[in-house]
């Protein structure tokens, strides 16, 4: 897995130099061959529709290096549309299995609509609480006259991405003989990509910091939940033995309090790591009881203000719990560019490259005092 920058319009890596020379624009990358067997390319317009989204429109190939449009793609063996399409729905399908974290933030909150591509940094504003009211019997105390504060900061733009790719025989035969192409590998990258950024959004693995500007309050950097620096830590959690299952009650309860105290008031989503699983699918029984009608984790989501508990695969160091509110002043799921494969040719035509990546960043905020609704809870 790499992770390339596109800094000041010039690209720093090969994935990043090769946007910079189609106008980062990846559409440029993915030639096909339509009905009339002519090469053509989709291409973001620039424009947006009434929902935000980018407006594409098919172009001849012909016409846009008339128009003195390149893509050091154009010369290069194209796969026919419905060929695109194939992996295309492939690699969107592998991003899909069993990557929770991600999948419920981009659910409640994704930012998007646009061109990723073209940043490097996705900027935005804390402000404080700013005034005070006074009490008196004649109303002519002064007050303060205070004015907001604000403080900047920043979200690295990272590209994720994964390499796979085809021989040209192998297309051939695809083609003479009607064979599906074997797709496993377009899987695999998909897969890659998807993983890294929902471990990156859980923060098993250490997102990447970029930019340096001394505006921002704090490091610019690509935070996970257990690894974002305002993040609420719980380090006494109780240790599950299937005979304590109010010990586990109280210590979710715990954690709430803990988002309440910081102005935090739900939805939560309480993320638990491997471990708990066999406790949490136990049946519940109150201390003395004899009898249970439910489990521990639908216990748990009974409690006020809990929408779901979820285990993390990736999420197998201990006994691990991450509370968040799902709101998108806590956290964000950063769109800069959907899951996308584009082509190049090399080694004199006879191998077809395919490269898998996506600007998908989890935008983790905290307020111009530093509270954020994130509870991290760990057993020491």
């Amino acid at each position: 897995m790499f992770v390339d920058f596109i800094l000041n319009g010039a690209g720093h890596g090969p994935v990043a130099e090769t946007m910079a020379g189609c106008r980062f624009d990846p559409g440029l990358l993915r030639p096909y061959l339509d009905s009339q067997g002519r090469k053509c390319v989709t291409i973001n317009t620039g424009q947006a529709d009434n929902n935000g989204h980018p407006v594409l429109r098919k172009e001849l190939v012909s016409d846009l290096i008339t128009r003195g449009i390149s893509s050091p793609v154009f010369n290069a063996t194209s796969l026919r549309k419905n060929e695109w399409i194939e992996l295309d729905n492939v690699v969107i399908k592998a991003a899909r299995q069993r990557l929770r974290a991600w999948a419920d933030l981009s659910a409640a909150n994704t930012f998007g609509g646009f061109n990723g591509m073209s940043r490097t940094i996705l900027e935005h504003e804390t402000m404080s609480d700013p005034g005070e009211a006074l009490v008196d019997m004649d109303g002519l105390s002064e007050g303060r006259t205070d004015s907001p504060k604000f403080q900047l900061e920043g979200l690295p733009l990272p590209i994720t991405h994964s390499d796979f790719w085809f021989s040209a025989r192998r297309l051939a035969v695809s083609r003479n003989t009607g064979t599906p192409l074997d797709t496993t590998m377009a899987e695999a990258a998909g897969r890659r990509v998807a993983e890294m950024i929902e471990k990156t959004l859980i923060g098993v693995e250490t997102g990447i910091a970029y930019g340096t500007s001394s505006t921002y309050g704090r490091t610019s950097q690509v935070y996970g939940y257990t690894n974002f620096p305002n993040r609420t830590t719980k380090t006494d959690l109780t240790t599950p033995t299937g005979t304590n299952p109010e010990a586990v009650m109280a210590d979710v309860i715990e954690m709430r309090e803990l988002l309440y105290a910081d102005g935090y008031y739900g939805p939560f989503m309480l993320y638990h790591s491997t471990g708990y699983d066999r406790y949490l699918d136990d049946d519940y029984f109150r201390t003395g009881g004899t009898s249970a009608n439910q489990t521990l984790r639908q216990r748990i989501e009974g409690i006020d203000g809990v929408s779901g508990v979820r285990r993390l695969d990736y999420l197998t160091s201990g006994y691990v719990m991450i509370m968040v509110q799902m709101t998108s002043d806590v956290a964000r799921a950063v769109n800069g560019m959907d899951i996308t494969t584009v082509q190049w040719e090399s080694q004199g035509g006879m191998r077809l490259n395919f490269k898998v990546m996506a600007i998908q960043v989890p935008q983790l905020r905290a307020d111009y005092n530093g509270n954020c609704g994130i509870v991290h809870g760990t057993t020491s």
